[in-house]
């Protein structure tokens, strides 16, 4: 599932996020969302959220447990 709807992206859920220094790359990150920083309901490039560990991106795919 992709993360560019604000109402599938709870906290605490798995995503894998893009860092702002990893957009040219594309590598992913693995994280659980503590905040969701995205207020609009859509975002095309993924909604921003915060990582429990404090990283900050946008996410890029949701993780199904």
């Amino acid at each position: 599932m992709n993360g560019q709807t604000r109402s599938v992206i709870k906290p605490g859920i798995t995503v894998l996020i893009v860092l702002k220094q990893d957009q040219r790359t594309g590598k992913l990150t693995k994280g659980i969302v503590k905040d969701i920083l995205t207020k609009s309901p859509n975002h095309p490039h993924g909604i921003k959220v915060r990582l429990m560990d404090g990283q900050v991106g946008r996410v890029k795919e949701i993780v199904e447990e």
